[in-house]
């Protein structure tokens, strides 16, 4: 518990007092974020907090972590975190190609799974399958990483989502871990999860500074990293019904995983690149109804915590049943969000000569004000 104490305590510590640091020397070189058409902010705001993030995970990894012979993957895991990292700060000031990022993310899958070993190598029987070849195990573990990793970054829309639910997220599987006595992973969920916990100081809306893509991928590498371990592990899969933890894995990831997997189709199915720009993601469907940002991610992280839940409830049911009651939540959850919850209406407080057309005066309520100085309009959309 101690080694776990430091570890989140050295991660939070140093991207707490990094943080404000990055802000001034964003501010000072015009280094932003600026607002478009698609980004849901309205003043620019420093991208680079996945500076601070890397930082405190790195700095406590070094001192805490125990690199034995017997977690000797801990050096790869570390050398896939600076890949990423550098990968999504060069992203976030000078804008990669996405073929430039896909190479670097399929650079780091194959560290992972060729020199660090992690490798999905039994499905628990989900659709019938149990133990995976060594050729289908590598495929599967790319294809996982590759989706979290990218999960995570296009999440990464609203100001504290990403970071709230990597925060939960490697909060349960950091959970899970210590309790089976699981520690090098516990200190790895733990200390992101400190590095998380103090960047929400500075992004939680309104945000003072955003992650960029080098926080939200490195979120989503680690929770990938975090849900092959735990769904491989043994002393956890004895300690619970073997086939139970890749579903209450699937079910901590499934916000991310189903929004991005859902997206994906969408775009697809309109003949669209899966990698295409738009406003379908769920943060986006939650903005539509006018919910403000702090209301998105409070909404959404209710919803992860009830999914993880109701998965760690159902850990004695076949796999199959529960991931399909998973599916099945979720996009019922989808249906009824675009269909039947209405939009919220907004106030605009303006004078009443802002309103310069007709159709603008027609839509418009005029609302008394005390004290009645200047006739003033307030307008509904």
């Amino acid at each position: 518990m101690i080694q776990l104490a430091a570890g989140i305590l050295i991660a939070y510590l140093t991207t707490f007092f990094l943080l404000p640091l990055i802000i001034k020397l964003a501010h000072k070189n015009q280094i932003y974020d600026i607002p478009d058409e698609r980004k849901t902010h309205n003043y620019p705001v420093s991208s680079l907090g996945g500076i601070a993030i890397f930082s405190g995970l790195i700095l406590s990894m070094l001192l805490v972590s125990d690199f034995n012979n017997y977690h000797s993957e801990l050096q790869y895991y570390i050398a896939g975190f600076f890949v990423i990292f550098i990968l999504g700060v060069i992203d976030d000031i000078f804008i990669l190609k996405a073929w430039k990022k896909a190479l670097g993310q399929l650079a780091v899958a194959a560290v992972l799974t060729i020199k660090g070993n992690l490798l999905v190598t039994d499905m628990h029987g989900f659709l019938g399958i149990n133990s995976l070849s060594h050729i289908e195990s590598i495929c599967i573990s790319f294809f996982t990483i590759l989706l979290l990793i990218n999960a995570f970054n296009l999440l990464d829309g609203v100001d504290g989502l990403a970071a709230s639910i990597g925060l939960v997220v490697c909060l349960l599987f950091g959970i899970f871990f210590i309790m089976n006595n699981v520690v090098p992973y516990a200190v790895l969920a733990f200390s992101i999860s400190g590095s998380l916990l103090a960047f929400l100081m500075y992004n939680f809306p309104p945000a003072k500074i955003f992650m960029g893509d080098s926080g939200s991928t490195l979120i989503g590498l680690i929770c990938s990293m975090l849900a092959i371990k735990f769904v491989e592990n043994p002393v956890i899969q004895f300690n619970l019904t073997s086939y139970a933890t890749p579903a209450i894995a699937f079910g901590f990831l499934l916000i991310p995983l189903l929004d991005v997997l859902r997206v994906f189709a969408l775009r697809i199915a309109k003949k669209r690149s899966p990698l295409a720009p738009d406003r379908s993601h769920i943060h986006h469907l939650l903005q539509n109804k006018g919910l403000t940002h702090t209301e998105v991610t409070m909404t959404l992280l209710t919803g992860e915590l009830v999914f993880a839940a109701i998965t760690i409830s159902m850990q004695n049911v076949n796999i199959n049943f529960v991931i399909a009651s998973q599916f099945i939540l979720y996009f019922t959850a989808i249906y009824i969000l675009k269909r039947y919850v209405p939009v919220r209406k907004k106030l605009h407080i303006v004078r009443e000569e802002i309103l310069t057309n007709e159709d603008e005066i027609k839509d418009s309520k005029v609302y008394p004000i005390y004290p009645l100085k200047e006739k003033i309009t307030a307008a509904e959309d």
